[in-house]
């Protein structure tokens, strides 16, 4: 899955005035931990955080592999750095969405105002959406563990790429792990490592010049 595909999910972190104790969301709902969550969220204005990534398709057992940096910044603006296996970009600037693919020496952008058609979570992760207004929050499929809990989301309204979502959450509503599911079946698989909220992040991270012969297309 590549970066303009892979923005459709689900991105959280937050911060509560008080810290559960561990173990403490296991008493909660699925409702209540969505509602949690969304409440850790939007006191988050900034993000950074690694992640790794694995796409998994019906019939076969080939996987492929990801991993790379992600940057936040409410409102509007996010960047997802692939790493591996090929270098990839995908920036929002609040205004436009910009897919630098290197292997192919191109740069896609349209407006985010298109853009946002295309992606069931974006909104979310800029600031604008909201879970339990955006999605159905239905117990899991999925197993957690003693210091993680699962939801599962449906998107209220049909989209084309996404079926539903599992999201992990530990004991302080971070997310933790993410599941996207397509229509296919198709599964891509997000863990997000070494995350830090409310850090100083210039606005020059959302400006990216790609090298010299990059065709740019625009949509």
């Amino acid at each position: 899955m590549n970066c303009k595909v892979l923005l459709v999910l689900l991105g959280a972190l937050m911060s509560l005035a008080v810290l559960p104790r561990a173990g403490q969301c296991a008493t909660f709902t699925p409702l209540e931990l969505a509602q949690k969550l969304q409440a850790r969220y939007e006191e988050t204005k900034t993000m950074t955080a690694d992640f790794k990534q694995s796409t998994s398709v019906p019939m076969t057992t080939r996987k492929r592999l990801g991993a790379g940096t992600l940057v936040i910044f409410k409102p509007g603006r996010i960047r997802w750095d692939y790493q591996t296996p090929e270098r990839q970009v995908l920036i929002s600037d609040s205004k436009k969405v910009s897919l630098y693919m290197a292997d192919s020496a191109q740069m896609i952008v349209q407006p985010v105002s298109q853009y946002i058609n295309s992606d069931v979570t974006y909104a979310f992760f800029v600031g604008t959406g909201n879970i339990v207004r955006d999605f159905k929050v239905l117990p899991p499929e999925r197993q957690g563990d003693a210091s993680l809990k699962v939801i599962k989301l449906v998107p209220k309204t049909a989209h084309p790429q996404v079926d539903y979502l599992h999201v992990w959450i530990d004991e302080n509503f971070m997310v933790r792990r993410l599941e996207i599911v397509d229509h296919f079946g198709s599964i891509t698989d997000l863990t997000f490592l070494n995350i830090r909220r409310n850090a100083a992040v210039s606005p020059e991270t959302f400006v990216f010049v790609p090298p010299l012969g990059t065709e740019i297309i625009e949509q």
